[in-house]
């Protein structure tokens, strides 16, 4: 009998470890260095919320992040671009049917430092000073200063929106500065006063001056409106329809009262 009552309470002992099991997980999240700040805020307030759920997030970059989703190597891919037709095709061969989902709204503002005089360029302008064709800040009305141009690298998906919206697919000149994310842009340009880079909104800070574009400046209300230029979707992209914690938690972060509160106070866009 008392055999009996001990083989019952280990049972139950390991009917409660196992359902712990199949509640409790991870969500890996890789990608966009744009993306970053509202998958860390939302990652965290999503973990206070439900406790026996870890997530991971890292950066990288827009291309990584895609890269490790199609590996398999990553629950969720943060982009700020979308995914291309040859990133699907290779998903595919893999077993893997990725699905988007537009998590913010966002602009990419051409940045100075304090000091610089200019206030505002056009599209051309920044064409220009990015092909290497402009090359002193004295032709935009600025100082007599050689341009140091900063840049993203080319599998930063704020690169590729840049290429299409403001190169028209030309490519940055090999002069240009390329760092490796938006950070480091914004890093760059503080420290150098005949610097200008360009950033994702939520990367605007005091130590930084941003441009208007077309005498458009990028805030909220342009960008959702479509008005402001260099505007974009961010996503989060999933290998297949997402199922158990990884639905959970994009349904959080779509959620009008609690990610997408987290978006706007990492300084984006929230959907609604």
């Amino acid at each position: 009998m008392k055999k009996a009552k001990w083989l019952m309470v280990v049972t139950v002992l390991l009917a409660c470890a196992g359902a712990e099991q199949v509640w409790a997980g991870t969500i890996k999240i890789n990608g966009s260095t744009t993306v970053l700040p509202i998958a860390q805020k939302v990652a965290e307030a999503y973990m206070k919320e439900f406790p026996e759920v870890s997530i991971a997030v890292s950066g990288g970059g827009s291309g990584n992040g895609i890269k490790a989703l199609i590996d398999g190597t990553t629950d969720v891919a943060n982009s700020s671009r979308f995914i291309k037709g040859k990133e699907v095709q290779a998903a595919v061969e893999k077993g893997r049917y990725p699905v988007p989902f537009a998590v913010a709204y966002d602009c990419i503002v051409p940045v100075v430092h304090p000091a610089n005089p200019v206030k505002d360029l056009t599209l051309e302008q920044l064409k220009s000073i990015y092909m290497g064709k402009i090359s002193n800040w004295k032709e935009l009305g600025g100082v007599d200063k050689k341009i140091a141009v900063i840049s993203r690298d080319t599998s930063s998906g704020t690169y590729e929106v840049w290429e299409e919206k403001v190169m028209d697919k030309e490519r940055v000149f090999p002069g240009a500065l390329l760092q490796a994310s938006n950070g480091a842009v914004a890093q760059a340009v503080a420290k150098n006063e005949n610097a200008i880079g360009y950033v994702g909104f939520g990367y605007l800070n005091e130590d930084l001056k941003g441009l208007t574009v077309n005498g458009v400046e990028g805030n909220a209300e342009t960008t959702l409106s479509g008005k402001y230029p260099v505007s974009r979707a961010l996503f989060m992209f999933t290998g297949g329809w997402p199922e158990g914690d990884v639905l959970n938690f994009i349904n959080y972060v779509l959620n009008p009262m609690k990610g997408q509160k987290y978006v706007k106070e990492a300084g984006f866009v929230p959907l609604y």
